[in-house]
């Protein structure tokens, strides 16, 4: 065991995924922070931790399950000579959710509907907590595989995952109130799901878009809102 934690192999592989799953998780951090804005302000923060806490228990159970996890890539029909295996049905379904559930809140924003928080407070905490769990192993599935390809030891595997869902479970917080704060980053926040929506049903259609460009979208993106948000900062004292 000693040996184990003082091989620097080991903390190299453990650093790489650690990282990886971390950058993975930055479209799961938005989905959580969005999702959890339909509770009332009380349960918010507990729904995203619990959310978030389900999902690595998800996690763990498929690292824990690597031949199953290998085996859903492969086919089990074909469609248009195309051949589809879990993977692909489950990206689709996945990216299908996103896109409907994105555009929902858009048109509530824009319309300005909003549901109420009241009696049935109770029964939407369950039911966003499970939604997160659920969107996770979607969003898990590519860092699964990576995490696969770079390493055969289960408890690295296991210790960056763990690592990523905490600062998960740290960011969601901020990324959530200052969501709050800015109101225009949430249509951007949706605008970003419906990306990422679009890229999982490609993918789960044969047409892969790499992850890098999406990411590139996201941060020049969220650099330009930050500057609209400074420069509306800079001129309130003048307005």
């Amino acid at each position: 065991m000693i040996e184990f934690l003082t091989d620097p192999a080991v903390w190299a592989s453990f650093a790489t995924l650690a990282f990886l799953e971390i950058v993975l998780g930055v479209d799961n951090i938005i989905f959580v922070a969005v999702m959890a804005e339909r509770l009332p302000e009380h349960q918010r923060a507990m729904a995203r931790r619990l959310g978030l806490l389900l999902a690595l228990g998800f996690r763990i159970a498929m690292l824990a399950g690597l031949v199953w996890i290998a085996r859903l890539s492969q086919p089990v029909f074909e469609l248009f000579d195309h051949g589809f295996s879990w993977r692909d049905l489950l990206m689709l379904g996945g990216g299908g959710f996103l896109l409907a559930k994105s555009t929902l809140e858009i048109h509530h924003d824009v319309e300005g509907e909003s549901e109420s928080h009241g009696g049935g407070a109770s029964g939407l905490l369950p039911m966003v907590i499970v939604q997160i769990a659920l969107i996770d192993i979607v969003f898990s599935l590519d860092s699964v595989i990576t995490a696969v390809g770079l390493t055969d030891r289960l408890p690295i595997m296991i210790a960056a995952v763990m690592l990523a869902i905490l600062v998960m479970i740290l960011a969601a917080d901020s990324v959530a109130a200052f969501i709050a704060r800015h109101p225009t980053t949430k249509m951007l926040a949706l605008s970003f799901l419906l990306l990422v929506g679009v890229a999982l049903v490609a993918d789960g259609l044969g047409f892969h878009i790499p992850r890098g460009y999406i990411y590139f979208a996201i941060a020049f993106s969220l650099l330009v809102e930050v500057l609209n948000i400074l420069a509306r900062r800079n001129r309130k004292p003048h307005g």
